[in-house]
C-alpha cells in the first residue's frame, strides 16, 4: 500500500459544513502537559490549560462563534497543505494564497534537556505555543486574531500583551510577537509580510518571563523541541507493516502522555460526537484503566519501555490507593469532578450537550480487576518489584473479582442504565485470576499458585459453557442470554481467554462481522436497539473493534484476510496519520474525540501481531 504520510500537495481550502471543519482537517502538538489541534487553516481551534484536563481557552471546535480560536488568516487563501516534520510532534502547514505563499510552523515547547521521568531526549514543558509565520513567495496580507471561550481581555505592556481569561483558573496569558503588529494589542491585528520576511509568536502560561522574543529565538525554540522530539522517536523500535503510521501512532500516544504523572489521557478532547446532533458527547481528557493495559502493551511492544513502566506505576498507585478500584482517574490519580453540561457550547455541528467531567468514574465495571492486575503481571514479568505489600493490595483486588464476577455491571462500554452479565467483564474477572496466579509464580508465592489457577479455570469453564449460544454458534454478550452479540467478544483471545483459532472465537468473529459490519473495514461496537444502552440515537463505527478483527484474522490464520483488513483501515488516517474514535460508514468522516489513543494502540497491536504472524513487510 502506498504511505499514507507521503508529502502530499496543497489542496483547495476545505469547505465548512453547518460553519464547522471536518474533525479530520487538524493536527494535533502536545508538550506532555497539553495539546492543541491546529487545522489545515492554521487555526488553533483547541487548547485547555494548564493541562489537558483544565479549562478550554481556545475550543472553536465545540461552537465555532463563541468557543474560542486562534487564527491566521491570509488574504485571498487558496489552497492548504499540512504534514508533521518527520518523526517530530511539530506541524508545517502551508497557506497559498492569490499573491503568495506562506509557511506556519506550530509547538508546544519543550526544553529538549531536562530529565523528566526518564526521558531524557524529551524534556520538560515550557508552557509556551510557538508559532512561526514565514513568507516564502510573493506577499501577504496576514490577519492575527484571539479569541476565548467567555472572553479575552487584553493588557497591553512595554513587551507583551498580558491576556485575561474569565473562563480559566486564574491561568496567566502573555502574547509577544517578534515585531509590531498593528492591532495586536487588542487581538485582531494585521500585517504584511513578502517573501523571506518572518513572524514569531509566542503565547505563554507558564510562570516567570517569556524567553522567546524575536523570529530568530522563535525559530531556534521550535526548532530544539523538534530535535527533542527526533531523539525521542529514535527509541521506537519496529519493523513491519505500515512502519510509518505505526511510529506515527506511538508519537500520538506520547502526545497523550501526561509527562508529570505517567498517565495517558484517553483523547485530548471532549464533546465530539459520536453522531452528528446526537447526544453520546463524551469528556474524555482521564485515563481509563481499562485503557491501561492495552496502551502499557502497545507502547512496549515498540520499544517504548520507559513509558510503559511510568504508566504502569502511576496505574497502580491510582488503583491501589484506597482499596476500590474506579473505572477512570484524573491525571493526578484522583476522582474527576461531576460530570455538568455546558450551558453556552452550541456543540460541534449543532452536537448537545457539551460534557466535563464523566459520570462513568462512579460506575461499576467488574472488567478493572482483570486490567490492573494484568498491568502488574506485565509489570513483575518486566522485573518490577511486587513487594509485601503491594501483593497484598494485588490479593485484594483478585480477590474482589472473585467475588464479584457474576455480579452485573456496566460494562466495557459503560451503558447508562441497570447493568447486566457482561461475558467481557466476567472474562477479565477470569483475567484476574489467571495474572494473579502468574505473578505468584514468577514471584516465589509457590503456595498461592495453585487457588488462583484453579478460580481461574473455574471462571473460564463458566464462561465458555454460560455465554456459548448453541442455537447460534457464537458467543453471548452476556452470560445465559442467547443471541445477543457485541463486538467486545472479540478482545477474549487479546487477554488469552480464548485462543483465536478456536473454532467457537472463529464462529463468533463471523458473527461479528455479519451483524455489526458497517461496511468493509468497520464495525460498530454494537447495536443499541438490541443491547439498549439508555441514550437516544446511533453512533458511528468503532475503530479499535476492527483492529480487534485483524488481531483475530492473524490469530487463527488467515493472513491474507487481516493484512487486507489491516491495510484498508490505516487508508483512514487523515492527511497526518491520525485517527478518531469512531467513522461514520456512510461518509468517511470523523467522529468522536480525536485524536483517539485507542485507535492508535489497536493499529500498533495489529501491526505487531502481523509482523509476528507472518505478515507482510513493507
Amino acid at each position: 500500500m502506498t504511505d499514507q504520510l507521503a508529502e502530499i500537495a496543497a489542496r483547495p481550502l476545505p469547505k465548512l459544513t453547518d460553519g464547522y471543519p471536518d474533525i479530520a482537517d487538524h493536527g494535533l502538538i502536545g508538550d506532555g502537559q497539553t495539546a492543541a489541534l491546529v487545522g489545515v487553516d492554521a487555526t488553533v481551534r483547541w487548547l485547555c490549560l494548564p493541562r489537558f484536563d483544565g479549562p478550554a481557552l481556545f475550543a472553536a471546535l465545540l461552537d465555532a462563534d463563541h468557543g474560542g480560536a486562534w487564527t491566521l488568516r491570509p488574504a485571498g487563501l487558496r489552497g492548504v497543505r499540512q504534514e508533521y516534520l518527520p518523526d517530530t510532534a511539530v506541524l508545517r502547514t502551508e497557506l497559498h494564497t492569490a499573491t503568495g505563499r506562506l509557511e506556519v510552523r506550530d509547538a508546544l515547547l519543550v526544553s529538549g534537556g531536562d530529565d523528566l521521568h526518564g526521558s531524557p531526549e524529551l524534556g520538560a514543558h515550557c508552557g509556551e505555543l510557538a508559532r512561526l509565520v514565514t513568507v516564502t513567495d510573493g506577499e501577504v496580507d496576514l490577519e492575527i486574531g484571539l479569541t476565548g471561550r467567555g472572553g479575552l481581555r487584553p493588557n497591553a505592556g512595554a513587551e507583551e500583551i498580558r491576556i485575561d481569561f474569565p473562563a480559566g483558573d486564574g491561568t496567566p496569558l502573555r502574547l509577544t510577537a517578534s515585531r509590531p503588529v498593528p492591532g495586536l494589542d487588542r487581538l485582531a491585528g494585521r500585517i504584511r509580510l513578502t517573501a523571506g520576511e518572518r513572524l514569531g509568536l509566542v503565547l505563554r502560561w507558564a510562570d516567570g518571563p517569556t524567553r522567546n522574543r524575536d523570529a530568530d529565538q522563535v525559530a531556534a525554540a521550535i526548532e530544539r523541541t523538534a530535535a527533542a522530539w527526533r531523539r525521542w522517536s529514535q527509541q521506537i523500535n519496529f519493523t513491519g507493516p505500515q512502519t510509518e503510521l505505526v511510529r506515527r501512532s506511538a508519537i500520538t500516544l506520547k502526545l497523550c502522555d501526561d509527562h508529570d504523572s505517567g498517565a495517558v489521557v484517553a483523547a485530548p478532547t471532549s464533546s465530539l460526537p459520536e453522531a452528528i446532533g446526537g447526544e453520546r458527547n463524551w469528556d474524555y481528557r482521564f485515563t481509563w484503566v481499562r485503557d491501561a493495559a492495552y496502551t502499557v502493551y502497545a507502547l512496549r511492544r515498540v520499544g517504548l519501555t520507559t513509558e510503559a513502566d511510568s504508566f504502569l506505576s502511576w496505574v497502580l498507585r491510582a488503583c491501589t490507593r484506597d482499596g476500590r478500584p474506579h473505572v477512570l482517574y484524573t491525571l493526578d490519580g484522583t476522582q474527576p469532578t461531576t460530570e455538568r453540561i455546558d450551558p453556552d457550547l452550541a456543540g460541534y455541528r449543532g452536537s448537545r450537550p457539551v460534557r466535563w467531567g464523566n459520570a462513568a468514574a462512579d460506575q461499576v465495571q467488574h472488567d478493572v480487576y482483570g486490567e490492573i492486575l494484568d498491568c502488574a503481571w506485565q509489570w513483575a514479568r518486566a522485573g518490577g518489584d511486587i513487594d509485601e505489600r503491594r501483593w497484598a493490595k494485588l490479593t485484594q483486588l483478585g480477590q474482589s473479582a472473585l467475588d464479584n464476577w457474576r455480579t452485573p455491571d456496566h460494562g466495557i462500554w459503560e451503558i447508562r442504565q441497570e447493568g447486566r452479565p457482561f461475558t467481557y467483564s466476567v472474562a477479565m474477572c477470569q483475567v484476574a485470576a489467571d495474572r494473579m496466579a502468574r505473578m505468584a509464580t514468577a514471584t516465589g508465592r509457590r503456595d498461592e499458585v495453585e487457588p488462583w489457577r484453579r478460580a481461574a479455570g473455574e471462571i473460564r469453564d463458566a464462561l465458555l459453557t454460560e455465554a456459548w449460544d448453541d442455537d447460534a454458534g457464537h458467543f453471548t454478550e452476556h452470560l445465559g442470554q442467547p443471541g445477543t452479540l457485541d463486538a467486545s467478544l472479540l478482545a477474549l483471545p487479546l487477554r488469552r481467554v480464548v485462543d483465536p483459532a478456536d473454532p467457537r472465537m472463529v464462529a463468533t468473529v463471523d458473527a461479528v462481522q455479519r451483524r455489526l459490519g458497517a461496511g468493509g473495514d468497520l464495525l460498530y461496537r454494537y447495536l443499541p436497539d438490541e443491547s439498549p444502552d439508555g441514550l437516544a440515537g446511533d453512533e458511528g463505527a468503532f475503530l479499535l473493534c476492527s483492529f480487534w478483527w485483524v488481531d483475530n484474522l492473524a490469530g487463527s490464520g488467515q493472513l491474507d484476510r487481516a493484512n487486507e483488513l489491516f491495510d484498508q483501515l490505516c487508508s483512514r488516517v487523515n492527511h497526518v496519520g491520525l485517527l478518531p474514535e469512531q467513522i461514520d460508514p456512510a461518509t468517511g468522516a470523523f467522529l468522536g474525540n480525536f485524536p483517539q489513543a485507542f485507535s492508535h494502540i489497536g493499529l500498533i497491536s495489529s501491526a505487531v501481531n502481523l509482523a509476528r504472524y507472518g505478515g507482510k513487510r513493507p
